[in-house]
C-alpha cells in the first residue's frame, strides 16, 4: 500500500483511538443529481404514475441497451428473479443448479416455486460459479442453471450455456451487480435465456428499488408480463374488462414515477461505471502485493461491472478473525461489509434441505476471508485514501509477528 497514506502505530478508534474518518463512508451510495429529480418530478405530475407509457419507455431502453428483443420492469429484483423462475415453469419435483455465494434473494426464488436450489462450488480465482462443479451437481432433475455474476464479473458463460444446450435447460443469468458488463464483447443481458437485473440503491443504476428481465424469447416475455400482473391474460385488446387467470402471479409492478428515475439513470450508466471503474483499477494497483489482502482474478475478455469491490483477508498472517476486522474498521468509519455468508448456512436451508458444512468447501474456504470495501460512482480518491489508510491502521495492530 502507498506509504503516503500509512497509518503503522496509531491508536484503533475500537480501542478509544481517532477514526481515520469523521462519518461513516458507505460500502456503496446511489448517484441522485438534478436531472433525476427532474424526471420524476415530470412523472409525478403526469396523468399516469403507475402502469403508463413512462414504464413502456424504460423497458424500450433497456431492451436495446441490452440488445434483445423484450425487457420486462419489476419492483424489485427480488420480484424478477422470482418471476424469472416463474417464467421458466420451474415447480415442484424440479431442481435448480446455482451458487451458494450470492444474497438469499437468489436461492429463494427458486424455494418460492417449491423446487430446490442445488448448491455448486465456486472457482476460488473468479468467486463465480465453477461450470465443471455445476457439471458434478447434474441430475435427472435438473431443469435449469441459475449462475449470479458475483460483485459485477460475468460468469463463464460459453461453458455453462453449452452444457445447458446439451442438456436442455434454461438459463437464469442473476445479473443483480453486473449491469454494464460484458462477456467477450456481448453485453450482459443478451446472453442468458433471461437475465435478472436489480436497481436497488447499492446498484450500478437504481429506481429507488426495482428490477427487470432481459429475453429475446416472446413466450418467456409474455409469462413475465402475467406474472407481474397477478397471471392475468387479456382475452382481447378491445375489451379490457375480459381477462383470465391460469396461474396465479403477483403484483409486481413497477411504478412510472421509478422507471422515470430509471431512464434517467440508464443515460449516465457509462460515465457511471467509468468513475468505478477508474477506482476499481486504482484499488487494485495501490493492494497489488499487500501483506495481509488478496485480489480476486481479473479474467481476461471480459467487463467488470464492479458494483462491488471485494478483496480476501490473509487470515494466517492475521491475529484477528474476519468479524473482528470487519468491526474494527467500521469504528474507523471505513462501511465494510460481507457479501455474503453462503445460503446454505442459513437456518430455513439446512432445515427444509439437510444441507450442512461441507458441501461447497471451496466457497467455506472464500466466505471466512471475504470484505467489500467502499465503491460507488461518487466516492473520491480522497475516501479511497481513507480506506487505504484504515486498512493498514488496522493490520498493523492485528499483524502476526
Amino acid at each position: 500500500m502507498n506509504a503516503s497514506i500509512s497509518a503503522q502505530g496509531e491508536k484503533l478508534a475500537l480501542l478509544g483511538g481517532s477514526p481515520v474518518r469523521t462519518s461513516l463512508l458507505p460500502y456503496a451510495r446511489q448517484t441522485i443529481e438534478a436531472d433525476d429529480v427532474a424526471a420524476v418530478s415530470e412523472a409525478l405530475t403526469s396523468d399516469w404514475i403507475t402502469q403508463g407509457p413512462v414504464v413502456a419507455r424504460f423497458e424500450e431502453a433497456l431492451a436495446a441497451f441490452g440488445g434483445v428483443a423484450h425487457a420486462v420492469v419489476f419492483s424489485s429484483g427480488t420480484a424478477a428473479l422470482h418471476a424469472a423462475c416463474w417464467a421458466a415453469q420451474i415447480g415442484p419435483g424440479d431442481d435448480v443448479i446455482t451458487t451458494p455465494l450470492t444474497f438469499a434473494a437468489t436461492a429463494n426464488a427458486i424455494v418460492s416455486q417449491g423446487a430446490r436450489p442445488v448448491f455448486a462450488d465456486i472457482d476460488p480465482r473468479s468467486l463465480n460459479v465453477d461450470p465443471e462443479a455445476v457439471m458434478r451437481k447434474a441430475t435427472a432433475r435438473t431443469r435449469a442453471i441459475l449462475p449470479v455474476d458475483f460483485a459485477g464479473l460475468p460468469c463463464d458463460y460459453d461453458w455453462l450455456l453449452s452444457l445447458a444446450r446439451d442438456r436442455g435447460w434454461i438459463v437464469i443469468a442473476d445479473a443483480a451487480h453486473s449491469l454494464g458488463g460484458a462477456y467477450r464483447d456481448r453485453p450482459v443481458g443478451a446472453i442468458a435465456d433471461m437475465t435478472v437485473f436489480s436497481f436497488h440503491p447499492a446498484k450500478s443504476i437504481t429506481c429507488g428499488e426495482g428490477g427487470a428481465v432481459l429475453t429475446d424469447r416472446a413466450d418467456l416475455a409474455e409469462r413475465l408480463r402475467r406474472v407481474r400482473h397477478h397471471g392475468i391474460r387479456y382475452l382481447d385488446p378491445q375489451r379490457p374488462w375480459r381477462y383470465e387467470i391460469e396461474q396465479p402471479g403477483q403484483n409486481y409492478r413497477l411504478t412510472d414515477f421509478q422507471s422515470a428515475l430509471g431512464l434517467s439513470q440508464l443515460k449516465k450508466l457509462e460515465v457511471f461505471w467509468m468513475a468505478r471503474s477508474r477506482l476499481a483499477r486504482r484499488y487494485r494497483e495501490l493492494l497489488s502485493g499487500a501483506r495481509f489482502l488478496e485480489l480476486p482474478a481479473l479474467p481476461q475478455g471480459v467487463r467488470h461491472a464492479w458494483h462491488l469491490f471485494v478483496v480476501l483477508l490473509r487470515s494466517e498472517r492475521l491475529s484477528a478473525d474476519q468479524d473482528l476486522i470487519l468491526q474494527t474498521l467500521r469504528a474507523e468509519n471505513i462501511g465494510v461489509q460481507l457479501h455474503y455468508s453462503l445460503i446454505y448456512h442459513h437456518p430455513f436451508y439446512r432445515k427444509r434441505f439437510g444441507y450442512e458444512p461441507g458441501l461447497c468447501p471451496l466457497a467455506e474456504s472464500v466466505e471466512r476471508r471475504l470484505m467489500t470495501l467502499p465503491l460507488f460512482a461518487s466516492m473520491s480518491e480522497a475516501d479511497q485514501d481513507d480506506v487505504l489508510r484504515a486498512l493498514e491502521k488496522v493490520f498493523a495492530h492485528y499483524a502476526r509477528c
